[in-house]
C-alpha cells in the first residue's frame, strides 16, 4: 500500500465517502505511517480485529 493509496483513503473516510475501511495486518504499518502524519489524526479511531487486521473510521469530534 502507497502513501498515496493511504492518503486516498483517509480524505474519503473524512469527507464521509467510506464510513469505515479495514486494513489488512501486512498494510498497517504503511498506512499509520501516512495517518500519524496528518492534522486529523485524532479524529481517526481504529478498531484492533482479531488477526492482527485493524478497522478505521473517521469521528466528527477528535478523540482526547
Amino acid at each position: 500500500m502507497n502513501a498515496e493509496e493511504v492518503t486516498r483513503i483517509l480524505t474519503e473516510l473524512q469527507n464521509g465517502e467510506l464510513q469505515e475501511y479495514l486494513v489488512k495486518k501486512e498494510d498497517f504499518l504503511d498506512f499509520r505511517q501516512v495517518l500519524v502524519k496528518r492534522e486529523d489524526f485524532k479524529h481517526f479511531r481504529g478498531i484492533a480485529q482479531r488477526g492482527g487486521d485493524v478497522l478505521y473510521q473517521y469521528l466528527q469530534e477528535a478523540r482526547s
